[in-house]
């Protein structure tokens, strides 16, 4: 698939990609056909990221994009019903991070894909996690980080949710731009991804959707 808006994102271009949003939900267009172009745009672009063609300014640039353009699309597709959801998400940058780019845009694919996600924004308090696990019920926990710091808290999140009796009712995440096999295995997490795509694969896994 390729559209204006697809190179627009992916070209990092602000205005054009606001513009071509705008005008498309103004004429009436279906927002899933939107929804879908954004999300193989971002798609595209964590892949230039992965291959060292973007840096961490394209990705915070691509992260403002996205938030604009969501914005603009979001009210629409909250005016029309879409399937069932196929499970629900707790997201959160853990205690003493304060990262929220690669968050936002695990949140936004997750979202396209079908997924009920709660986002408890950044800088998450171990105890908040837990709480907002026995309120609401989530069949996944994603905790985000970008400092080497948020490996402790990581670690710590995933023992009080387990502490608390919920660990065999949830799967757990963790993603950000340090995080690695070792950490998945300190911190006793189900998984770790390198890109959103990879969150909702293994979201997608869990939930046994193809």
């Amino acid at each position: 698939m390729s559209s204006k808006l697809i190179e627009a994102i992916i070209n990092l271009e602000e205005e054009e990609s606001i513009k071509i949003t705008q005008d498309r939900i103004n004429s009436g267009e279906d927002p899933l056909n939107i929804l879908n172009e954004i999300r193989e745009a971002m798609t595209k672009i964590g892949k230039r990221f992965e291959n060292n063609e973007y840096f961490l300014p394209d990705l915070m640039m691509s992260g403002e994009i996205l938030r604009q353009v969501s914005d603009i699309i979001t009210p629409k597709l909250k005016e029309i019903k879409t399937k069932d959801q196929i499970g629900k998400i707790l997201l959160g940058t853990v205690a003493g991070d304060i990262h929220d780019i690669g968050k936002d845009i695990v949140k936004f694919m997750l979202e396209a894909n079908g997924f009920e996600v709660l986002d408890l924004g950044v800088d998450v308090p171990v105890d908040t996690f837990v709480e907002k696990v026995k309120e609401f019920k989530p069949d996944i926990v994603a905790l985000s980080g970008f400092l080497t710091i948020a490996f402790d808290a990581m670690k710590e999140t995933v023992q009080k949710i387990k502490d608390a009796g919920y660990r065999d009712k949830v799967k757990i995440m963790v993603g950000g731009g340090t995080v690695d096999e070792q950490v998945k295995i300190y911190s006793e997490a189900d998984a770790f991804g390198d890109s959103a795509v990879d969150a909702v694969n293994f979201a997608k896994k869990w939930m046994g959707v193809n």
